[in-house]
């Protein structure tokens, strides 16, 4: 327990300190500024013709692939514990869960920014298609 445990911190760090700074150009951390308070901060790196190379098509889609895949795979054993009643893996499970799902919660946060940028990304997508469908751009002649 105590082995798979260090791994999965092990692996928790390297996706979120190297992966995916190198796959994907994106990184998230915390910061605590001078009175105490904790900020997250989510970063993507800013698309250039130089760095649009670096960062492959085929690595940004194994690094979302690994990173939606694990928290989805870590649930299923979370099902197959509690109900094979293996109560005494289920805690290994669940950190493998809250590890694999804070990584996937970060890494989309700076995918598509904060919370209200996602908002008004919605709002804006859902006035769009509700004015293409009211003044009829969609038919045809």
């Amino acid at each position: 327990m105590v082995t798979i445990i260090l791994l999965l911190s092990c692996d928790f760090w390297a996706v979120k300190n190297v992966t995916g700074r190198l796959m994907v150009g994106l990184r998230w951390w915390n910061h605590i500024d001078e009175d105490g308070k904790s900020h997250w901060v989510f970063e993507s790196r800013k698309e250039s013709s130089q760095e649009n190379k670096t960062v492959s098509e085929a690595e940004s889609r194994i690094f979302w692939l690994g990173l939606i895949a694990c928290p989805v795979l870590w649930v299923i054993f979370a099902f197959s514990a509690l109900f094979s009643f293996r109560v005494k893996w289920l805690a290994v499970v669940l950190m493998g869960v809250v590890l694999q799902s804070a990584n996937l919660y970060g890494y989309i946060r700076c995918k598509v920014g904060s919370r209200k940028n996602l908002t008004s990304m919605a709002t804006s997508y859902f006035g769009k298609q509700f004015l293409r469908q009211n003044t009829g751009d969609d038919q045809t002649s």
